[in-house]
């Protein structure tokens, strides 16, 4: 079985592909809008989260938690400097410690009130993991009401800066010396509310499936902590990493070492398909990144090889009266390996857009035209 499109990005003309918008099963824009206005002086955890219908995902990551599949990384919310093209235009002014750190509690408000349940962090974004664990904390959420994420394999390095000077801004070591060192500085932040430890960009160059140390310690921290253990993937080797991530398990009973894996899969870049698939039928949580292409579904009018893409999708939006970036990320939210989809936002209004990709899912014969082969 072949992971599935909409015909309407990957088969056919528009004609051919039509969606009938179902009644919304989550709050249109408008309404999360109020709901988000009226937060003030509201504990978080009191507000109920909306849910797409037959798309909740329960008990996500063992957290106790059904969320929607839709969750919100902090990439772009931890540090002054990303790699999405509306970063810059997202935060605007100042850029402080202080500044971003209230920024990005108001997304994380944002997004809560949208009903998102899943929050992924890493040690490599900057302040991400402090600002969630602050967040978290300030709004009274306990453990078993969301589910978090975090990451390690990277050390962020710019210190702040925006400009490095030509400087990575992170930079890579997928060492158990580092698995130590960071599992640990992300327990002292996130503590009980940690759920899920992924490896950052697990690659074939760095070993890091290979390095007994490094599994033998993902093993401990498995068993001892009780935290799921993950593997985040990037580039052309991202099936052949979700594959043999599938093949690390324990030699007597055969349990699987990893229980989640997170991979870029857009309506631009879907070679990983194929295996996400597998990776959901052993078991595995799919936790997909970049679902709008570091912000490339905005660009309608290019004359690469995905113009035709674009183009479609810009003007199925346009007849939806919907976002684009709602409409992607609902085209990935379908997929045939159930994924958890990040959004990437960086200001509110950018969360509550993306937000309603949910309200795509309601019903109708949108499942049933996704599921077309291609």
């Amino acid at each position: 079985m072949r992971t599935v499109l909409p015909a309407l990005l990957l088969l056919s003309a528009p004609a051919a592909w039509a969606f009938h918008a179902p009644p919304l099963a989550t709050p249109p824009l408008s309404r999360l809008q109020t709901l988000h206005s009226r937060r003030g002086g509201v504990r978080a955890s009191t507000m109920a989260a909306p849910k797409a219908a037959g798309q909740a995902i329960p008990n996500l990551l063992g957290s106790g938690v059904e969320a929607p599949p839709l969750g919100i990384g902090m990439a772009a919310l931890g540090r002054p400097g990303y790699i999405t093209l509306t970063h810059d235009s997202d935060f605007t002014g100042e850029k402080t410690v202080e500044v971003m750190k209230a920024r990005s509690h108001a997304v994380l408000d944002a997004a809560w009130a949208a009903g998102v349940r899943y929050f992924d962090a890493a040690r490599s974004y900057g302040k991400g993991e402090e600002f969630l664990a602050s967040w978290i904390k300030e709004r009274g959420i306990q453990p078993g009401e969301i589910a978090v994420g975090s990451k390690w394999g990277y050390t962020y390095t710019a210190n702040w800066r925006v400009d490095t000077g030509g400087e990575p801004h992170e930079v890579k070591e997928h060492t158990a010396e580092n698995l130590a060192k960071q599992s640990a500085e992300s327990a002292e932040l996130l503590g009980g509310h940690l759920d899920l430890y992924q490896i950052h960009s697990a690659t074939q160059s760095s070993g890091v499936l290979d390095n007994a140390a490094v599994l033998e310690g993902l093993w401990g921290i498995k068993r001892g902590r009780g935290w799921r253990i993950g593997l985040s993937v990037s580039g052309v080797e991202q099936g052949d990493m979700v594959r043999k991530a599938l093949s690390v398990k324990d030699s007597t009973t055969g349990e699987l070492l990893f229980d989640s894996v997170q991979a870029t899969f857009n309506l631009l870049e879907s070679s990983a398909g194929p295996a996400l698939l597998e990776a959901s039928k052993a078991g595995l949580q799919v936790i997909v990144k970049e679902g709008m292409a570091n912000g490339r579904l905005f660009k309608e009018g290019n004359t690469g090889p995905s113009a035709s893409k674009l183009s479609a999708l810009h003007s199925e939006a346009a007849r939806l009266s919907c976002g684009v970036d709602a409409l992607g990320l609902a085209c990935v939210m379908v997929q045939g390996f159930k994924p958890v989809v990040l959004s990437g936002a960086a200001s509110e209004q950018h969360m509550l857009s993306n937000a309603a990709a949910l309200a795509l899912l309601g019903g109708g014969d949108w499942a049933e035209r996704s599921a077309l082969a291609w």
